[in-house]
């Protein structure tokens, strides 16, 4: 029986000649990176939910409150993984600057035009669902939405959230190094619509981050979830191997 398998046979000799046909893998995150994005990830799904609930009770078990509890778990839970979330988003933070390249590629470089150009050829080539530039790091679209989704707003919610928290003990240390953000914003009702309204950009950022990388994975080929446990990525002889921050 004839051997009809699409699977291209692997010699020394064809390597040599297509090397553009194989798949290579480099390892592009280190482990921090790894921790720190499976720890956002379980973190924001905990906030956003227990979030909705605190700001609004869908529902209320009968009873004593004190035989329930159901808020007091609610505001436990978020409190509890805010502060995770608060180290983890400060450990990413001491690691973009003493990582590989890898960990701080895709920073926005506003002042150059190479940036720029980078940035829109990406988004055209994701509207025609093509695979455009590839970078083993984040290209300029996957940085910017980074930059503002996860360190921005990430950087916002953590500060109002801790805002709000120090009300629960007004002359203590946290309302004396946070307490000024509530009459700097308006009061404590409108730090909590703001906090509540950037919640759901996150909320939008995760999911169309989800979705890219669900389709560049499957479409691709290039592992791009799998390498957020091995860390490993799979690329081409003409992928952009070594990503850069200042060179």
């Amino acid at each position: 029986m004839s051997d009809t398998s699409p699977t291209r046979p692997f010699t020394a000799q064809d390597f040599e000649r297509n090397p553009g046909a194989y798949y290579r893998a480099g390892y592009v995150w280190q482990l921090p990176v790894r921790i720190a994005h499976w720890t956002n990830a379980a973190c924001i799904t905990a906030l956003f939910l227990t979030g909705l609930y605190i700001a609004n009770p869908v529902f209320s078990p009968e009873g004593e409150a004190w035989r329930n509890f159901t808020m007091g778990w609610m505001r436990k839970i978020h409190f509890a993984a805010g502060f995770v979330f608060a180290v983890s988003w400060l450990m990413r933070a001491y690691w973009f600057f003493f990582g590989n390249n890898y960990s701080r590629s895709g920073f926005p470089f506003f002042w150059r035009a190479r940036w720029w150009r980078d940035l829109a050829t990406q988004g055209i080539e994701y509207l025609q669902l093509r695979r455009g530039p590839i970078h083993l790091g984040h290209n300029a679209l996957a940085g910017l939405s980074y930059t503002v989704g996860v360190v921005g707003f990430g950087a916002f919610q953590i500060v109002t959230g801790l805002a709000l928290f120090s009300q629960d003990a007004p002359t203590g240390p946290m309302n004396r190094i946070f307490g000024w953000v509530l009459p700097l914003l308006g009061g404590p009702f409108r730090v909590t619509s703001l906090h509540l309204v950037v919640a759901w950009f996150v909320a939008t950022f995760v999911i169309l981050h989800v979705y890219i990388v669900i389709y560049d994975s499957t479409q691709y080929r290039n592992g791009l979830i799998s390498a957020m446990i091995t860390g490993r990525k799979f690329y081409q002889k003409d992928d952009v191997v070594q990503d850069t921050w200042l060179g």
